[in-house]
Order: structure tokens, then C-alpha cells, then sequence
């Protein structure tokens, strides 16, 4: 309120009192000793039956204020000021209590939800296994109201059968099966398509306003937060050096003759999921062609099985019919039977980078195995090759030695990039690169991915939500609709045909 405002009268007997915040944050501040800060000193309240979003660029603090509001720190983490979890201090609590705060009283959906389902168990079972109240009924409301098209038989598909959207949706059916009275979403939105991404802001409106419901959601979204907000967090980071300015010139990433060929093709593939009797087909006699140096982009709706294509030319998913081809020359559905030479030249940018790096490792391990494997490299060499990496996609060259529980989600991705980088492809498969990235990060990311293809005729494949990207920076895109290319052609033209209004 203005302290210039004149006074208001009393309100009468019957006004209702304010309830106090669940959540109340004074000073808090988090960092590693003798290493960076993870959360910036930060006071803050959150309320029952509001949206509260917290936002800010990559690194900035946003998922480990999540996590700190259910007690999951860094080993080591050092915490100043308080923080007050419905009159609980969750990383002061015993081990059994802040199980018990968990499971019953604040839910949390992180970034890389996939990682957390049972591959052994349906979807039906996997909400189940959580519920208060586990009903075939409930469980299915459950489904719908995170909608979830329950016609498709997706209740007993297993996750390796869902897309990436789906799982972030079962997780948060899970979640709100816990009856919580938080509930926390680190990038609810992320992998989503515009359609999607509007029914998720609306529910959570709705889980906050009927559940009377605390909802904290992190995000780059910003029409996500400006259609379910009730107020905004904005986490800004600590400033850190910035990479050399040599990352700013052509790079040497390598020096050899550039590829020449057909570049890759898929001809009549069909993909299921499962085996034996219970099966699910997801991609329908699809043709796909990327020519050497071209940037394409695969978009279509959640589940359209965009991220199971990239997948099958990336020999990750041999459950499939069809011809693969490299240059004319026939490629192995599997990637273990493809050559050293084919499996260098294509690498893979998956969407969820937390389940592709190793929590145990530091970045500069994680980036020297594919120089090891790959780069015809003198040993001593290697970690300027991995500083150039770094600086190559904007991050210090000091993260090389922190491990990924360190780093935001953001700067996760970096790494995944980088490390798909390292093997020096010709053909570079992009799941979702930038969906959880803030959108200045977003179009460095994508700058230098286009610097790269446009030095080295690097093949780009982008799979994506984000349709101004997509239009910004590929030639020609697929759509793909129900596992089915519907239409192909040049980016712009395929993009007004779906948006003519536009």
C-alpha cells in the first residue's frame, strides 16, 4: 500500500482475516563454501490459494529455492538468514520428519520429472503408488485434470512410451495425488506447445483457487507467469567473469575437410513402443531428409513423437521398421552397430539434461570423454579443448570442475551442448534445447549453434515448441501430427500454413 494514501476506515467485524504465509523467506542466502552463490539473498512470502513465480536468467537461484523449500541442498551448502516452511525449517529437520514433509505436506516436480517415473511402471500405477486415495476413478480424474488424453490408452503406457510433455503431466498427476498444501514446478512448461502451455497456466489457477493450494512455479515463461501469477520472485544472479572474448571469434572447433553426401534420411519408418502383445506405434511412415549444412526443425503438438524421431536417427530407438541412410550409405537402427565414425558424426542434444549427465562427475570429466573417444587429440591438450568448449557456449572455464548438482538448468543444457560439440558432428539432433532457458540464453544458444553449422556446414535438426526460434533460425521444418508427417517445407511457409492469422 502507498504510505501516502490517506487512511481507510476500519473494516468491519466480518472482514476476513489474513491468513498467514505458508512459506516465509528473510535474508535467505545460499552458496558452497569457497564457491558460488546458488541463491542470492532473498526475503519473500508465499500464500495459500496464490500462484507465485519465480523468475530470473539461468542461474539465477530459482531451482535451488525450490529445493530448499523441501530440504534438498548441496552437500556442504552454507545458508544465512531464515526461511519458515509452515513452521518448519526443512534443512534443520531430522531425516524422518522431513520424509514425512515430502510425502504428505509439499510436492515437488523438478525439471527432468521423466527421470523420477518407474520405467517397470504404467501410468495408472505410477499415480497410484502415491495417492491418498488410490480409486481407478480418482486416479483417472487425476490423469484428466493434468489432461492427459485418457482416449489414447495413455494409463497403461509405461514412460519410455510417453513424450516428454506427458511426463512432465504424470509427474504433476503424481504430485497433486499427495493432497499437498505446496506444490513446487521447476519449468512446468518446458517441451510444451503453446496449446499445452495455456491449459497448464489455466490449471494451476485452478489446482491454486480449488485446492486452496500454494502453487511456486520457476520459469522462463513469461506468459506463463502473466496468465496464472499472483505475484512474481525475480531472482537476479551474481555476476560471473566472463569467458574469454576470444569464444566471440570464429572458433576452431576443427580442422577437417567438411562432409560431403546426401546427409541423413529416414524412409518409411514406423516406431512403437513395447514388445510382444503390447505394443504402441507412435511414428507412421515417416519420410525425413536433412541435406549437409541445412538447419530443419520438427515441430508438432505434445506426443506427436517429434523426440521419438530424433531418437531413431540417433540410434536410441531400434523398435522400428524403415531404412536409415548417412550419405547415401545405410545406417544401423542401433547405435551400437553404427561405426565409430557414424556414431561421432551424430550426436544427439537431449531435452532433459540432468538424466544425461553424470551427478558423480565434474564438467571437464564430462566433456573429456568424448575428446578421449573422438578427437585425435594429444592428452595434455584436453583441458584447454574443454575451456574452449565452455567458453563456446558462455559459461567460465572454472565450471569444469563443478559437477551438475551445481549448476542451474540452464546451465545444464550449456553442457550438453558442449558435450555434444566435443565429438565435432556433422549432424547435431537438438531436443528442446532452449525450452528451459531464459530467452536472452535461448538466442545465444541457437547464435551459436548457427555459427557452428555455418563454419563447418554442420547439419541442425531442431525439434521445438518455440515457432519464432524455429522461423529465426531453420530453412525448412516438418510437421508432425499424431505420429505422422502432415507437411514439410520451408520454415516460413509451413509456419504461416499452421498460423495464417499471423
Amino acid at each position: 500500500m502507498n504510505d501516502l494514501a490517506p487512511a481507510q476506515p476500519a473494516a468491519p467485524a466480518s472482514a476476513p482475516v489474513p491468513h498467514p504465509p505458508l512459506v516465509t523467506l528473510s535474508g535467505l542466502e545460499i552458496r558452497l563454501p569457497h564457491g558460488p552463490v546458488l541463491l542470492p539473498e532473498t526475503t519473500a512470502q508465499i500464500h495459500a490459494g496464490q500462484v507465485t513465480a519465480l523468475m530470473g536468467a539461468s542461474g539465477s537461484g530459482k531451482t535451488t529455492l525450490l529445493r530448499a523449500l523441501i530440504g534438498h541442498l548441496p552437500p556442504g551448502a552454507a545458508v544465512t538468514g531464515s526461511l519458515d516452511v509452515l513452521g518448519r525449517t526443512p534443512h534443520q529437520l531430522p531425516a524422518e520428519d522431513l520424509r514425512t514433509l515430502r510425502r504428505t505436506t509439499v510436492a515437488y516436480v523438478g525439471q527432468d520429472p521423466g527421470s523420477a517415473l518407474n520405467p517397470r511402471m504404467t501410468t495408472r500405477r505410477l499415480v497410484a503408488e502415491l495417492a491418498t486415495e488410490p480409486s481407478e476413478e480418482r486416479i483417472l480424474e487425476l490423469l484428466a485434470e493434468c489432461r492427459l488424453p485418457l482416449d489414447t490408452g495413455i494409463a497403461d503406457r509405461r514412460p519410455a512410451a510417453l513424450s516428454g510433455g506427458q511426463q512432465r503431466r504424470v509427474a504433476l498427476a503424481r504430485a497433486l495425488a499427495r493432497t499437498p498444501e505446496i506444490l513446487l514446478l521447476d519449468e512446468p512448461t518446458a517441451g510444451l506447445d503453446a496449446k499445452v502451455r495455456n491449459e497448464i497456466a489455466h490449471l494451476l489457477r485452478h489446482l491454486a483457487a480449488s485446492r486452496n493450494l500454494a502453487v511456486v512455479i520457476a520459469t522462463h515463461d513469461s506468459h506463463l507467469a502473466e496468465n496464472c501469477a499472483d505475484h512474481t520472485i525475480q531472482l537476479t544472479p551474481r555476476i560471473t567473469p566472463a569467458p574469454n572474448e576470444a569464444a566471440d571469434q570464429p572458433t576452431s572447433i576443427s580442422t577437417r575437410d567438411t562432409p560431403a553426401g546426401d546427409g541423413i534420411a529416414a524412409v518409411a519408418i514406423d516406431a512403437h513402443f513395447g514388445n510382444g502383445r503390447r505394443t504402441s506405434r507412435v511414428l507412421t511412415r515417416v519420410v525425413f531428409t536433412a541435406a549437409p549444412g541445412a538447419a530443419t526443425a520438427i515441430i508438432g503438438p505434445s506426443g506427436s513423437g517429434k523426440t521419438t524421431l530424433l531418437r531413431v536417427l540417433a540410434g536410441l530407438h531400434p523398435n522400428h521398421s524403415g531404412h536409415l541412410t548417412l550419405d547415401g550409405h545405410p545406417l544401423a537402427a542401433r547405435v551400437q552397430r553404427r561405426t565409430r565414425e557414424q556414431q561421432r558424426r551424430i550426436q544427439l542434444v537431449p531435452q532433459n539434461p540432468l538424466a544425461a549427465l553424470n551427478p558423480r562427475h565434474t564438467v571437464g570429466q564430462q566433456l573429456t570423454r568424448p575428446l578421449r573417444l573422438y578427437a585425435d587429440l594429444p592428452k595434455s591438450i584436453h583441458p584447454d579443448r574443454v575451456a574452449e568448449l565452455l567458453a563456446q557456449v558462455d559459461l567460465p572455464a572454472d565450471y569444469a570442475g563443478r559437477r551438475p548438482g551445481e549448476l542451474s538448468g540452464g546451465q545444464r543444457q550449456r553442457v550438453s551442448i558442449a558435450r555434444a560439440l566435443a565429438a565435432d558432428p556433422d549432424i547435431l539432433l537438438c531436443d528442446e534445447v532452449t525450452s528451459a532457458l531464459d530467452s536472452d540464453t535461448a538466442i545465444s544458444i541457437m547464435d551459436l549453434l548457427t555459427r557452428l553449422r555455418a563454419e563447418h556446414r554442420m547439419t541442425l535438426v531442431v525439434v521445438s515448441h518455440e515457432h519464432h526460434l524455429v522461423a529465426r533460425y531453420t530453412d525448412t521444418a516438418h510437421l508432425l501430427d499424431a505420429g505422422r508427417i502432415t507437411d514439410a517445407g520451408p520454415t516460413a511457409q509451413l509456419l504461416t500454413s499452421q498460423h495464417p492469422s499471423r
